[in-house]
């Protein structure tokens, strides 16, 4: 008896750059967000206040921040719902 192959299944996602919020974040954002990509971070969302926006990330049960200036802050006071 032949054992089915099964197909291949992609596990990563959507890559970065092909996220809505991609185009939102700055240049320092996006080298920042790419290198937590390799980590394993997605890119959620980007919130925008008083001209700064801050980007929001999550790897399992995890979340990081990206500023403007791309400083990355991987235990951020901020819940999310």
């Amino acid at each position: 008896m032949q054992s089915e192959k099964k197909p291949l299944v992609e596990r990563r996602g959507v890559q970065p750059e092909h996220s809505v919020w991609w185009e939102k974040l700055t240049l320092a954002q996006k080298f920042s967000a790419s290198s937590l990509g390799k980590f394993g971070y997605e890119l959620q969302f980007v919130r925008k206040s008083e001209g700064k926006s801050l980007a929001v990330l999550t790897c399992n049960n995890g979340v990081a921040t990206i500023s403007d200036d791309g400083e990355i802050d991987t235990s951020p006071n901020i819940q999310i719902r």
